[in-house]
């Protein structure tokens, strides 16, 4: 079952899918910085710039764009769901090893090269492709998923409960 727009804002609070002026622009999109959202004020200082992804291509375009990929390989054989996760969970070993002895790595990778970043960017790409196909294979509607699953850690994790905190749900009392 899908659920409407409508209804994921009332239950989560969020707008999932905002409709786009004729540019392609979101509207209401914040376009004096650079497209980034604007947290909330907190303790008086400046808020600080949220990253935003660009709008194209979607989540169903590059599903599509790797299904025509592996078709045109003969690959599908290879890839059902336990090898498209091991594949992917061997992918996230190699996005962990970029981080590997850094200690702590600020927001934006600011004492990172560009080729880094690069190095980067193919290695969670590579995340992405396998996480898409895998749910494809499983017939799993990751977006709808995700708009179910953050609606569903709304209820877990109120957050006149839990603001500030990283305890698990369970840990909190009423």
């Amino acid at each position: 079952m899908a659920v409407s727009r409508e209804e994921m804002e009332d239950l989560c609070g969020i707008v999932t899918a905002p409709s786009r002026l004729a540019n392609g622009t979101p509207k209401g999109a914040d376009t004096k910085h650079g497209g980034q959202d604007t947290c909330p004020p907190q303790n008086g200082l400046k808020p600080p710039q949220r990253f935003s992804f660009s709008a194209e291509p979607t989540m169903e375009d590059i599903r599509r764009l790797q299904a025509e990929f592996t078709d045109e390989r003969g690959w599908n054989q290879f890839h059902q769901p336990r090898n498209l996760l091991l594949a992917m969970v061997g992918e996230v070993g190699e996005v962990s090893e970029l981080f590997q002895w850094r200690g702590e790595v600020a927001e934006g990778l600011p004492d990172w090269t560009e080729t880094e970043r690069e190095h980067l960017s193919h290695e969670l790409s590579d995340v992405l492709i396998y996480l898409l196909e895998l749910a494809e294979k499983c017939h799993v509607d990751l977006p709808q998923a995700v708009l179910k699953k953050m609606a569903l850690n709304r209820l877990k994790y109120p957050a006149s409960k839990v603001h500030g905190s990283a305890k698990k749900y369970t840990e909190y009392q009423d």
